[in-house]
């Protein structure tokens, strides 16, 4: 059974609607703490970080991560520091386009990786001030469970 992607359109309207109003050191914890148990809870091998401004905030291996996680943390992050959109949406938007992300980009895939699981934290009339990303799991699980860290972080 194929896997079904969400769609561009649908991906700027949940990067649209996870805004927050800040984003402070303590509200990094809190959402990385939330990522933790979620984790935890579903027995997911995976790394999580929080960064702002590139300062990392959180970061935690869970039970069954390898460093290749931190590796896959660094080039997703990379590719929504330069894009300014969660990397699914990078990798949606080159696969919209009828090509993928590595064909097209001319980016060194060993620095980018345009796999679901990076997410930019927005804030509201500020713009992007940081990264929430997981690592270890089908990258689209990944960045479901960040989306559902955000959502419950957000109250929504």
């Amino acid at each position: 059974m194929a896997i079904s992607f969400p769609s561009v359109p649908e991906l700027a309207a949940e990067e649209d609607d996870l805004q927050v109003t800040s984003f402070t050191n303590d509200d990094a914890w809190a959402l990385g703490s939330a990522l933790v148990a979620t984790a935890r809870a579903d027995g997911a091998p995976v790394a999580i970080e929080v960064s702002r401004n590139g300062q990392r905030l959180f970061h935690v291996a869970l039970a069954g991560t390898t460093p290749d996680n931190a590796s896959w943390i660094e080039r997703k992050t990379r590719v929504v520091d330069r894009f300014g959109h969660s990397s699914l949406y990078v990798r949606q938007s080159w696969v919209e386009r009828g090509t993928t992300f590595e064909e097209a980009s001319g980016l060194d895939p060993q620095l980018y990786a345009a796999h679901g699981g990076a997410f930019p934290v927005v804030v509201r009339d500020v713009g992007p001030v940081g990264v929430v990303v997981v690592s270890g799991l089908p990258q689209l699980d990944d960045h479901r469970m960040v989306v559902a860290a955000l959502r419950a972080h957000l109250g929504r």
